[in-house]
């Protein structure tokens, strides 16, 4: 079968319609194979409502499916949206009457919608999950807690080894435990309720056991709710910042809010209220996974199934290339780079020339490099203009704001900065301690960022003409105090060498080293270069320009 192509930039539309809630999201698909998310929309419908006792849907649950449906696909015709994927998961796999829904959803809603597995639904949590995460070879727990099920995978960055899907959900669990319950929920109705998942998940977590896991992530609604309660009740903080739910935090929130009564409940510090009525049975299952297999903490993911079908939809087109073949963080860099239309080939040359200083630098041994610089050096070089399609005056500004608000999966915070600051120092400004952009960044980050800009300026000064005229580039040692920059042409680059000479005296305040330029170059009779560690070129006429400090 042949991948899809995308031609012409085009609007997809991704519908997950949960147990619990029912969610869009809106891509732009642009030729370039990058995408722009339009809109993310999310509506508590609970389908699942007083299902899971004899298998039926609600008429008045699948009226506000109906309804939210309706309304996601008035979004989508409003952003001209020329396909629409829409899946449906626990809830509906599992009713009598799914026939009903589907069709009401076709003939109301004009919506056509898959019912698939939960294998399936596994698989896609996990493609979603993982294309944000920075795994490598590393194995990964992955378990999202949904309505009506809970999905369990394991898996690295580029591949899933086990696939599983339990009818345990938050929704599906209050049903049967807790059906009308507004009081307190007595530690024996909670323990109750661990029992059953317990005996349902034995033979599993027997599976599970086999794998060498790193870490474990977390991913939906409940999950990440029960991170935020934590952090908002535990650390009395509003911070949306939350990145991990550990094992004994989560004891001690679900102790509290067993306490008090369902409309106590929907005021507990960081709560969202539509959750308070399900929150508990929601808790039991992550906190009995979390004892059986012995996971002190979980990493919150915000990703989920409504990605992995976007994932999965371009890992079908002609740019699967970008799934299979990228690291995540490159994907990262690559996207926002293609979202800004920015000039690849000029990108790519002067990543290219500033990758070779830096292993020249590294080589010679005169500067001492923290581990991963050497990749942040590239992704800032890429990501260098990318603010040009707003303003080329100001496009290092622009440049740094895009980096530093942008979802960029698989990089840390502290790493966005360094890339983000490469950005708005590679052209005017210098970094200099006291400036906005540094001020509250640790000496670590600073020092980063002064050292790779250093190499970042002169890199980009090496494609003054964006003609790529320079092909290589090193650094050798002249004297105890001096380097020499050696530059291989292929004509004349004034211009470039005009550019070098400007960002000469930062680099020789960052690295200690007096600067000379040397320029060769390549003959029109096609002589190729032969370099022989510090060797001169052979056979090659010498341009040479030499300047100290």
């Amino acid at each position: 079968m042949e991948p899809e192509k995308i031609s012409e930039g085009r609007v997809v539309a991704f519908i997950d319609i949960g147990t619990n809630s029912i969610r869009l999201l809106l891509v732009r698909i642009n030729p370039n194979g990058s995408y722009l998310p339009l809109t993310k929309q999310k509506e508590t419908v609970r389908l699942g409502d007083g299902e899971f006792i004899d298998r039926i849907l609600q008429p008045k649950a699948m009226e506000r499916a109906v309804v939210v449906c309706k309304k996601f696909m008035e979004l989508a015709r409003a952003y001209r949206a020329e396909e629409v994927i829409a899946v449906a998961t626990s809830a509906t796999r599992d009713a009598s009457n799914k026939v009903q829904l589907l069709e009401m959803l076709k003939q109301e809603a004009n919506l056509e919608v898959c019912t698939i597995s939960g294998t399936e639904e596994a698989r896609l949590i996990y493609l979603g999950v993982s294309s944000g995460l920075r795994l490598g070879n590393s194995k990964a727990l992955f378990i999202d807690i949904g309505g009506g099920s809970t999905e369990v995978s394991v898996g690295d960055q580029t591949q899933c080894y086990y696939l599983y899907s339990f009818n345990l959900g938050a929704v599906r669990l209050t049903n049967i435990f807790l059906p009308d319950e507004t009081g307190p929920v007595s530690e024996e109705q909670y323990e109750q309720i661990k029992s059953h998942i317990r005996h349902k998940i034995a033979d599993i977590i027997k599976d599970l056991s086999e794998y060498d896991i790193s870490c474990s992530i977390g991913s939906s609604g409940t999950i990440e709710n029960l991170a935020r309660i934590a952090f908002v009740y535990l650390r009395k903080t509003t911070s949306e910042s939350f990145e991990k739910l550990e094992y004994e935090d989560l004891k001690k929130i679900v102790r509290a809010m067993c306490a008090i009564p369902l409309e106590e409940r929907r005021k507990f510090p960081g709560i969202n209220a539509q959750r308070a009525d399900i929150i508990i049975a929601g808790a039991a299952i992550i906190e009995t996974f979390m004892e059986e297999m012995g996971l002190s903490e979980i990493r919150i993911s915000k990703r989920g199934l409504r990605e992995g079908l976007l994932v999965d939809y371009i890992s079908k087109s002609e740019f699967s290339y970008m799934i299979t073949q990228m690291s995540v963080r490159k994907r990262s860099i690559m996207q926002l780079g293609l979202t800004c239309n920015f000039d690849e080939e000029h990108a790519h040359i002067v990543t290219r020339l500033a990758l070779e200083l830096f292993d020249s630098i590294q080589a010679l041994g005169i500067y001492k490099f923290r581990e991963g610089e050497r990749e942040l050096l590239e992704y800032g070089s890429i990501l260098h203009d990318i603010g040009t399609f707003l303003s080329y005056d100001t496009h290092q500004a622009h440049a740094y704001h895009l980096i530093r608000e942008s979802s960029l999966p698989g990089f840390q915070p502290e790493e966005i900065e360094i890339i983000a600051n490469l950005a708005y120092f590679h052209r005017k400004n210098t970094p200099k301690k006291k400036h906005p952009n540094l001020v509250g960044l640790n000496k670590d980050i600073v020092k980063s960022i002064k050292v790779l800009s250093a190499l970042l300026r002169i890199a980009e000064g090496l494609d003054r003409s964006h003609n790529g005229v320079v092909s290589h580039v090193r650094f050798y040692i002249a004297s105890t105090d001096s380097l020499v920059l050696e530059i291989h042409a292929q004509r004349e680059c004034q211009l470039e060498i005009w550019e070098v000479e400007k960002q000469k005296k930062y680099f020789e305040k960052i690295f200690g080293y007096n600067l000379q330029s040397k320029v060769l170059i390549k003959q029109d009779t096609g002589v190729p270069f032969v370099l022989e560690g510090d060797t001169e070129l052979e056979e090659l006429p010498e341009v040479e320009m030499s300047s100290k400090s």
